[in-house]
């Protein structure tokens, strides 16, 4: 039993402090991840795989720009879909002009 007030400081000093407890974010404030639906939805697309092998079956293939911007990955990912295009028996060509830009096809 605390009998002064001395006492009773030095219990309350030496007690844990509560932890801070942080405020909730406000519905409008949260991330839900999902992106809302545009007023004006695009056609969709069957998928950027089907869309990356049409691009590259044209005649003089598809840069890796072309597809960076048609499928908004970085270049990593598309020269390693090339070269899982490969695995899956299809022969893919990849050639540099004199500019430097990389081009890609597939032969048919």
């Amino acid at each position: 039993m605390i009998t002064n007030e001395s006492e009773a400081s030095t219990a309350a000093e030496t007690a844990a402090p509560e932890p801070k407890r942080k405020t909730a974010k406000k519905p409008e404030e949260r991330s839900s991840g999902t992106k809302k639906a545009s007023p004006n939805p695009k056609a969709e697309r069957a998928s950027k795989k089907t869309e990356v092998i049409a691009l590259m079956k044209r005649t003089k293939g598809a840069t890796l720009a072309e597809i960076m911007k048609a499928t908004a990955w970085q270049a990593h990912t598309v020269r390693g879909f090339v070269s899982i295009l490969g695995t899956m028996g299809m022969k893919t060509e990849s050639s540099r002009n004199d500019d430097g830009v990389r081009t890609y096809k597939i032969a048919i």
